[in-house]
């Protein structure tokens, strides 16, 4: 019962961390004069990555066992997979739900160019780091090289979403800033537009109660999973990643409630190409002998195939059509939940 009630207060920090960060996030992209693919594929997708990305290093780097090797590729793997596939179905889920109150309805009212770009970086660079896990050890030098074009990749694509043209009026429907009322002098010179130090200052509290909140969440979903029974391997390729991919699901609801569909959907696909991106290089050059599909592995490499699917089982007709409705999304949670019967399956929980 304390578990149980531990979770439910982890929950509750990290909803509340993720609504001051979508308000926050947005005025930065307002004083800083960023465009909208900007602040949702980059600013906001690395801040709220944060604690899953945490998992893999601590195992990694601090953890100095093979077990915790394990534990690291099944969250980086589990991440990206997460993120085609749940993230995307909770987010179908949260259209439909507020459908009533959206100018657009079903349709996500987003703009191609800025998700088109993330799914291509993300295909490219995942697609990069997945093919290097079939070279031999041996060619010891395929890896380090592979997370230097990753992290030149990433680099590439942070470029071009700053060097994107701000939309003119994009922030005119921003919500007050909450922190901007502990400001007396900045309300003083300006009721209206807060100062950016009370934005960062926002920001920053905002990650400390998601990466808190994810971190005892995190624990607490352990803590549970151990009293259950149930195995390591579970732990590792499915209930982690959950718990710790919470931060994108609940901005890129929020988002949809307020009909900010370009914001909401790059949160999810902008984490997507992070996560491709910088914590395989973790992988590829602290624990490369993990980084091998090969026997004793092709399950947890095996949610790389399912993300790639997912991916484009949502946006081929994206882009066929291009329309993205709430739909679409859910199509996510298919392949989601097939993976999640075949990991129950091979660590024999069923069947």
């Amino acid at each position: 019962m304390e578990t149980v009630l531990v979770l439910v207060v982890a929950f509750a920090v990290i909803l509340l961390g993720a609504e001051l960060f979508t308000n926050g996030i947005e005025w930065v992209g307002r004083k800083l004069d960023l465009a909208e693919g900007a602040v949702g594929s980059v600013l906001a997708a690395v801040g709220t990555a944060l604690p899953e990305t945490m998992i893999p290093l601590v195992a990694i780097l601090l953890g100095g066992a093979v077990a915790a090797d394990e534990v690291a590729l099944g969250a980086i793997l589990g991440a990206p997979f997460m993120l085609a596939t749940l993230a995307m179905f909770v987010t179908g889920l949260a259209v439909l739900a507020y459908r009533g109150k959206r100018a657009t309805g079903t349709t996500l009212a987003i703009d191609a160019s800025v998700v088109g770009k993330d799914v291509r970086f993300f295909v490219l660079a995942y697609g990069i780091a997945i093919g290097a896990a079939f070279a031999p050890l041996d060619l010891w030098f395929v890896r380090p090289a592979v997370a230097v074009l990753l992290v030149a990749l990433y680099a590439l694509y942070v470029r071009a979403h700053f060097a994107a043209e701000t939309a003119a009026g994009e922030a005119d429907d921003l919500a007050p800033l909450r922190f901007h009322r502990l400001d007396r002098g900045g309300r003083r010179a300006d009721p209206v537009v807060p100062r950016l130090r009370i934005v960062g200052v926002q920001v920053l509290a905002a990650l400390a109660c998601i990466v808190g909140g994810a971190v005892v969440f995190v624990d607490a979903v352990t803590s549970l999973s151990l009293g259950l029974g149930i195995g390591a391997a579970v732990l590792a390729l499915v209930i982690a990643p959950v718990a710790t991919e919470l931060p994108e699901k609940f901005n890129s609801v929020l988002w949809v409630r307020q009909g900010k569909d370009t914001l909401a959907m790059g949160n999810i696909t902008g984490a997507m190409v992070f996560q491709a991106c910088l914590p395989t290089v973790v992988a590829l050059l602290f624990a490369p002998e993990q980084w091998v599909i090969g026997p004793g592995s092709y399950l947890v490499f095996l949610s790389a195939g399912m993300a790639f699917a997912a991916t484009a089982a949502v946006f081929l007709p994206m882009a066929r059509r291009a329309r993205l409705t709430a739909r679409g999304l859910l199509v996510g949670g298919i392949f989601y939940a097939a993976y999640l019967i075949a990991v129950l399956v091979a660590v024999g929980v069923l069947g």
